[in-house]
């Protein structure tokens, strides 16, 4: 991994941490946070997904999103809400090829993350650089638990979880899915 600049959590915002990185394949990726501008390509994003994908992030089947959840998820206040999208350049724009994102508790010591990368770059190490980058900016931000709640049927969400070294437990409310956790 290699930071464009350090980590400096006073300066999270639309457009500051960036990363350039290289996949273990050597395909280059930039990571940036996301912002309003970005709402197309969001949309884009989710709506390639394959239906397994899409039901693995939205914990039910979204064919389309809605205005209300892409303004969510691209309208953050960059307090309570990061969210950062690996991107590749696609005839001058940008194409999500990833996404992470994490929402605080109102103290701000937890924080509950989603991860999802786009089906034909899965497998490829970018679930593992997203996360990465993710459990940094909320260590610096002085958060101390993050949390996910998936699919139990998510192998790879095991798998990814599982090389970070974090705990799963089924989820106490229904037994189809399962709480990731770390302590950080």
């Amino acid at each position: 991994m290699q930071y464009v600049e350090p980590v400096m959590p006073w300066l999270l915002g639309p457009d500051y941490p960036q990363w350039k990185d290289s996949l273990p394949d050597q395909r280059h990726i930039l990571i940036r946070p996301i912002g309003k501008q970005d709402a197309d390509a969001e949309i884009q994003f989710i709506e390639s997904l394959s239906p397994q994908t899409r039901r693995f992030r939205f914990l039910g089947q979204v064919r389309h999103p809605s205005s209300k959840t892409i303004k969510q998820f691209t309208d953050l206040d960059y307090v309570h809400d990061v969210a950062f999208a690996a991107v590749i350049a696609d005839g001058g724009k940008d194409q999500f090829v990833g996404v992470s994102r994490y929402t605080t508790t109102a103290d701000g010591t937890e924080c509950e993350y989603a991860i999802t990368v786009k089906d034909d770059w899965q497998k490829s190490g970018l679930g593992l650089l997203l996360m990465e980058h993710l459990i940094d900016v909320a260590r610096s931000r002085g958060i101390r638990r993050i949390w996910s709640l998936d699919s139990a049927q998510n192998a790879a969400g095991f798998e990814l979880a599982d090389s970070l070294g974090f705990e799963h437990q089924p989820d106490p409310d229904d037994a189809s899915q399962v709480i990731f956790s770390s302590w950080l």
